[in-house]
């Protein structure tokens, strides 16, 4: 297993989140992706790994207006953005991350206390730990309260083989409306 840090467990009482949650009231959307990568917690970033297209899928699907860069992270609630992850404890790709290290129930609360107009995972992998079941892209029949979900490709240079870009396009339709 390659972890990109070795973080405490989820059972430690003194845990200590890879990056902050950037979180406000009346966001138009929430994204939450899996865990920090390696390289994202080395910089203190969202999205900062070289291969990672978050960035510019943001941009691309108009969900803001210019391109940020990854140590700009704080300023997504300019544009009604928000960021979290499902796995907030420790870094690292989907695949090495411990079924255990994923909060579900306290990402729950975070959108029942916020209520983002949208929560929208960024990949399957999130999304099907936080519903405990299979998902596909796109619109999902549930709402959390008001909230409304969509899953998303992930941007992970990892994951460029499953790329779709127009599931974004279509949230950031969504968004406009």
């Amino acid at each position: 297993m390659t972890l990109g840090s070795f973080l405490p467990s989820p059972s430690n009482k003194r845990q200590i989140d890879v990056l902050p949650d950037v979180l406000d009231y009346n966001l138009r959307v929430v994204f939450c992706g899996s865990a920090p990568s390696p390289q994202s917690a080395i910089e203190s970033a969202y999205y900062a790994g070289q291969g990672n297209y978050f960035w510019n899928a943001l941009l691309e699907s108009s969900i803001i207006p210019k391109k940020l860069a990854p140590e700009e992270f704080l300023s997504v609630t300019n544009y009604g953005v928000g960021l979290t992850d499902l796995a907030r404890y420790i870094s690292g790709v989907d695949v090495d991350i411990p079924r255990n290290y994923y909060d579900a129930a306290g990402l729950r609360n975070k959108i029942m206390t916020y209520e983002p107009k949208w929560l929208a995972f960024n990949g399957k992998r999130p999304a099907a730990e936080f519903f405990k079941r299979k998902v596909d892209y796109g619109l999902q029949k549930e709402t959390l309260m008001k909230t409304r979900l969509y899953v998303l490709p992930s941007t992970s240079g990892a994951a460029r083989r499953f790329w779709d870009k127009s599931y974004w396009d279509d949230l950031g339709e969504m968004l406009l409306s």
